[in-house]
Formats: C-alpha cells, sequence, structure tokens
C-alpha cells in the first residue's frame, strides 16, 4: 500500500472519529454548557490524560515504534514477537505500579493540575472523578503497545479506529448515562468519568483479534524470571535508554499544559472548558492531517533509516511536508475568518450560551494561529525519531516552552484564556521551524525543487478562500440560527463544500497538480 493510501485510511478513520468526538462535545456542551463542574470533568480528564502521554502514545511510542521496525527489518519476526512480549511484561508492571499510585495521589494531582478550582466548588469533585478515571492510562498505553505493533505490521485500520468507541462511550455517558444520575441525586457530570473508563476498556479490546490474527498477541510474564529477563533484554533497555529524554520532551508539553491549565483555572469560571472545546476543534485538523501522516510515516522512515538509505529518508519527509501545507494552510485560514460560525453551529445548543460562543471563539482562533505548526510538528519530530534521535526534539521542545511562558506573561492579561491558546499557537510554529532547520543543516531532509512556486500557489488559492470565508461569516447571523439548527448546520455545509471547491479549483488554475503531488 502506498504511503498516501495508507495515510488516507487512517485519515479517512480519523475523520470517523473526529465527528464522533464533535457529537460528543456538542452533547456534553448542550447538556452541561461551561461551568465549574466542567472544569472539574475536564481537569480530571487531563490528569490521566498527561500520564498517558508518557506512557502511550508520547515518549513510549517514540521509543518502541522505530526500535520494532529495525528489529523487524534486521532481525526478523520471530525475533520480534520477543521482543513484543518482553516490552509488553515491563509495560504492564509499570502500568499497575502508576495507576495505584495515581489513584493515592489524586488530591495532589489536581491541586498541582487546578489550584483554583478550589474556588469554583469543583476541586472535591475533580479528585473523585480523577480517582474513577485513573487506569483509564493503563488501557490506553497498552492500546498504544498494540497500535505500535500494528502499524508496523503496515495495519493501520484498527488503532485509526479505536477512538470512535471512547467517543461513543462518552456519548452514551451523557446521553443516557447523566439524566440517569439526576433521577437518583447523583451529581450528573460524574456519569462522563463512567464513559471515559467504558471507552478505555472497549479500545483495548478491538485490538486482541487484530494481534491475534497476525500472532502478535503480547503473551504478559507474570512470574519474577519472566520479568527479569524481560528487563536483561538489549532491546527493551534500548527502548528504555530512548524513553528517558522522551520522558523528558513529553514532559516539556505537559508541563506547558499544567501551566497553562492552573492559569486558566484561576481566570474567568468556565475558561478551562471555553480552552477545550476549542481544542477539540483543533484535534480535527491535527488529527485528520498531521497525526494520520505521521502514524504512517514513522515506521517507513524507521525502516529507511536502517536500510541506509537516505534518499528515500529525505523524499518521504518532503512528501509529507507538502501534504501538510496543501492542506493546513487552508484550513489555518478557515479557522481564523471562520471560527465562529463553526463554533455556533457545533456547539451553540441547550445550556451553551451566546457567551461560551464568543469565549470558545477566541480561543479557537489562537490555536489556529498556529495550525500550520502544530500539523507540521506531526511530521516532521518522526524524522528524528526514527532515526532513534530524541534529543534534539527535547532541546528545542525546552526553549519553546520558555517562549510560550514568555508570551502568556504578554498575551494573557489582555488576551485572558485566549492569550494562553494564542502563546501555543506561536510556540507550535517556532517549534517546527526549529525542526525543519535541524533536519536540513544535518543532512537528513533537502527539500525537492519546486518549493517556492508550490507555495505561492497555496497562498494564492487560500488568499482567495480567506475572502469568501470572511464574506460567508459575516453575512448570517450564526449564533441568531440557535432554533432553526438544521438551518445553520445546512448553510455551514454548503460555506464547507464552496470553500473546498474553491481552494482546490483555484490550485488546478495556478497549474498545482494535485493528482501527481499525491501520487509521488
Amino acid at each position: 500500500m502506498s504511503l498516501f493510501k495508507s495515510a488516507s485510511t487512517v485519515s479517512l478513520l480519523t475523520l470517523v472519529s473526529r465527528i464522533t468526538g464533535l457529537v460528543r462535545e456538542l452533547l456534553i456542551a448542550s447538556t452541561f454548557g461551561a461551568s465549574a463542574m466542567t472544569d472539574a470533568f475536564n481537569v480530571a480528564f487531563r490528569i490521566p490524560n498527561l500520564f498517558r502521554r508518557l506512557f502511550a502514545e508520547g515518549a513510549f511510542s517514540q521509543a518502541f515504534v522505530p526500535v520494532l521496525a529495525a528489529s523487524k527489518a534486521k532481525n526478523g519476526e520471530a525475533e520480534t514477537r520477543l521482543l513484543v512480549d518482553r516490552v509488553a511484561t515491563l509495560l504492564t508492571w509499570t502500568l499497575l505500579l502508576t495507576c495505584v499510585l495515581g489513584v493515592a495521589a489524586a488530591p495532589l494531582l489536581v491541586w498541582a493540575m487546578a489550584s483554583g478550582l478550589q474556588q469554583a466548588r469543583g476541586y472535591e469533585a475533580a479528585v473523585f472523578m480523577t480517582r474513577w478515571m485513573f487506569p483509564y492510562i493503563g488501557f490506553m498505553s497498552l492500546v498504544a503497545l498494540s497500535s505500535g505493533v500494528l502499524n508496523t505490521w503496515r495495519r493501520f485500520a484498527v488503532p485509526a479506529a479505536t477512538p470512535v468507541l471512547l467517543n461513543l462511550a462518552m456519548i452514551g455517558a451523557a446521553w443516557l448515562g447523566a439524566p440517569w444520575f439526576k433521577a437518583h441525586g447523583i451529581e450528573p457530570v460524574y456519569a462522563l468519568g463512567g464513559g471515559v473508563m467504558l471507552g478505555g476498556f472497549l479500545q483495548l479490546a478491538v485490538q486482541v483479534p487484530a494481534l491475534r490474527h497476525l500472532g502478535l498477541l503480547p503473551k504478559i510474564g507474570w512470574n519474577w524470571a519472566l520479568i527479569q529477563a524481560a528487563w536483561a533484554d538489549p532491546a527493551t533497555k534500548n527502548i528504555v535508554k530512548l524513553m528517558v529524554p522522551a520522558l523528558l520532551g513529553v514532559s516539556v508539553s505537559q508541563i506547558s499544559l499544567l501551566i497553562n491549565t492552573q492559569i486558566a483555572s484561576h481566570l474567568t469560571p468556565g475558561s478551562v472548558s471555553w480552552l477545550t472545546y476549542a481544542d477539540r476543534l483543533m484535534e480535527f485538523p491535527t488529527a485528520m492531517l498531521g497525526v494520520a501522516i505521521g502514524v504512517v510515516l514513522m515506521p517507513q522512515l524507521a525502516a529507511a533509516k536502517g536500510a541506509g538509505d537516505a534518499a528515500r529518508y529525505s523524499a518521504m519527509l518532503d512528501w509529507g511536508l507538502r501534504i501538510v501545507v496543501l492542506l493546513a494552510v487552508p484550513c489555518a485560514v478557515a479557522l481564523l475568518t471562520f471560527a465562529r460560525p463553526l463554533v455556533a453551529t457545533l456547539y451553540h445548543y441547550g445550556a451553551f450560551s451566546d457567551r461560551d460562543v464568543q469565549q470558545t471563539t477566541t480561543a479557537l482562533m489562537g490555536y489556529g494561529a498556529g495550525l500550520l505548526g502544530l500539523v507540521a510538528i506531526k511530521v516532521l519530530a518522526p524524522g528524528f525519531y526514527a532515526s532513534q534521535d530524541i534529543k534534539t526534539p527535547v532541546r528545542i521542545a525546552v526553549l519553546v516552552l520558555v517562549i510560550t511562558q514568555l508570551l502568556n506573561l504578554a498575551l494573557v492579561p489582555y488576551f485572558q484564556h485566549a492569550g494562553l491558546a494564542l502563546a501555543i499557537g506561536i510556540g507550535a510554529l517556532i517549534n517546527a521551524l526549529c525542526l525543519l532547520v535541524g533536519l536540513m543543516r544535518r543532512g537528513s531532509y533537502t527539500p525537492a525543487p519546486g518549493w517556492g512556486m508550490f507555495a505561492l500557489q497555496v497562498l494564492a488559492a487560500s488568499a482567495l478562500l480567506a475572502v469568501f470565508l470572511l464574506w460567508a461569516a459575516g453575512s448570517v447571523s450564526w449564533t441568531g440560527l440557535k432554533s432553526l439548527y438544521m438551518q445553520r448546520i445546512g448553510l455551514l455545509a454548503l460555506v464547507l463544500f464552496a470553500s473546498a471547491a474553491i481552494y482546490f479549483v483555484a490550485l488546478r488554475l495556478s497549474g498545482l497538480k494535485l493528482r501527481q503531488l499525491v501520487r509521488r
């Protein structure tokens, strides 16, 4: 399967995931609005997600996938299956210990994440939900291991589809669980915690048949001798060695998230929720573009590096970056010029007020300013990880953390929660630029000819798109159509369809050969 077809498969399934995710957020927004209790849930959900970044798709995947791909290329499948068993053994025992400690330390974790909740009635609720949801990291970390194995064997569909199950579980919790909790005198938002746990279990469960079909279902060692053997394996030691700088790199981004959540918890009640709703919308383009391409590129880059094929390595990076620019630039234009209609159409129901629309819109525009950087990082960082170089992205991440917090000092007093989003966006652009320069300086990436004309074609088409979207945003009272939700949804679909047509027709008229680009 070609890179484009693989990326298209992941992107299509990610689209389904993000659509169900938007339905989830729409239902949560209309049911609960933006309040101290939704802030408490979002803080509680972020805590296991923070640790998930360490043991799941963050540091662990960055270290595990390149070693796994290199082992498969050099040592064959039998040796690689043994490696999977040993890694699964060590990961499982680490997760059991982490979950026990996390449940016990929930009050301290909530205070460290968002001490301002103590002033907004949400602190005890956040502690309670953190304890219920903390084992979620165990499910998701094992899902990350399974996904790494399946992606290395070029089975992309199951890992890309599994997030849908979390969304469906949380939709059921908000739709059915919350009314039941309320009828029995229980805080309705607690139902969302149950939905998170159910979603984590389902995501892990669907990996099992896919792994068993390939003969790759891990055999976890439950006695001390097997644990010692797993630890003594040179390949597992290499993964742990690579995880150390990766943990630092992920910790840097999580420290930034921690600081931003802490700051937001001391702003107007609802600030954490506004940022969360905007972030959910940002996940749509970042996952469909950056994550989809990055997931496909990582094992292929590692294989090219293992084979010593520098030309193929550079060509894959060049292709990935062109696809990113082609699709991320118009998406960024849409978020900057058409954010309010998007937020209104997707969230403006039930308890979600006009003020919530405005506040979420400003946060979304802040994130949108850095969309190109956020997506490009997903392609550029694997260029280092595939070479088993995690230290360089970590150094860059530390620099960006400092810059982001300096930007917070300058922006938050004027823009409040939107300043936090804008600081992250600007930081992402700086991060992506540093990664790009690093790859070029070390000779890993040499831009192919034609970038200048390609950039002009994309910018010209995007400028035309911006004019159309500004007109569409101002010609309709998007919040005024709250009661006419089907009409508003239809108008949004029409505008988005026309936007895509305008952009791609403009590219075609400028001479860009799209089919040749995607098949390159």
